[in-house]
């Protein structure tokens, strides 16, 4: 076993016993656990959770790292890697984006959103707030904690802008199928950030079908502008045409 391999064994089994302590809800009694203890076993989780992810980044041109131990279905490889399978991906696309683009104009054009961001700041201290009786809407407290920072700041009064906005863009992506993957990806971080707030709706929905187009990202938008627009920016890992030819174009001189 190579180096990279260990670290990656080692740091995945210490994530694995720090995560089973934090979320165990037996032995000992989360009510009972010492929180400084509870803080050093979240730092240790988290420290090794990212040594994980550094070391499998690092090994991924190792031999064998390429190599599929088990192959998937025929019709999932057909449906996430081949272009005919964007008109699958059509409907779901328009459904997501026109319920962002939709949610994004009411909240420009609506009250208590750009206009200083009220409506924003109530549905943050509703989620915030913790009954003295029931389960609060937030479990988490570090998303809590979050929220409290941004109502201290009055952070409303920009982030209203920036979630009006954000939900526009995402719609105007997935309806014309602009990157549809990252418009897919920041969609569903909207409905996940909703999601911790305590607020269902719509999201538990839009979140899955995202999930589908950021798979799908390749082919979920070869019926769009992506069809034309992948081709020339590629990836990160595979360069498009347009840095090909700025690559491959001679220094002047």
């Amino acid at each position: 076993m190579s180096t990279t391999r260990m670290v990656a064994a080692v740091s995945a089994v210490i994530s694995v016993v720090a995560l089973a302590y934090l979320i165990n809800p037996w032995v000992p009694d989360p009510e009972t656990r010492d929180a400084g203890l509870t803080q050093i076993v979240t730092w240790i989780f988290w420290v090794s959770f990212v040594v994980l992810v550094v070391a499998m980044f690092a090994g991924r041109k190792e031999p064998g790292a390429d190599e599929v131990e088990i192959q998937g279905p025929a019709f999932s490889r057909y449906l996430f890697s081949n272009s005919r399978a964007g008109l699958f991906w059509l409907p779901i696309r328009l459904f997501i984006g026109i319920a962002w683009l939709d949610a994004g104009l009411h909240k420009f054009t609506g009250e208590g959103w750009v206009d200083g961001g009220s409506a924003l700041r109530a549905y943050w201290e509703r989620a915030a707030a913790i009954p003295e009786e029931g389960r609060p809407p937030i479990t988490y407290e570090w998303y809590r904690q979050f929220i409290q920072i941004l109502l201290d700041n009055g952070a409303e009064s920009w982030f209203a802008w920036v979630i009006t906005l954000g939900e526009m863009a995402v719609g105007v992506g997935l309806i014309f199928g602009i990157l549809t993957g990252l418009a897919a990806f920041f969609g569903a971080f909207m409905n996940m950030s909703f999601l911790l707030a305590g607020s269902a709706s719509t999201n538990p929905v839009l979140f899955t079908l995202a999930i589908g187009l950021i798979l799908a990202w390749r082919v979920a938008g070869y019926y769009g502008v992506d069809r034309y627009l992948l081709p020339i920016l590629g990836a990160p890992w595979s360069p498009g045409a347009l840095f090909r030819q700025k690559e491959a174009s001679p220094a002047p001189g």
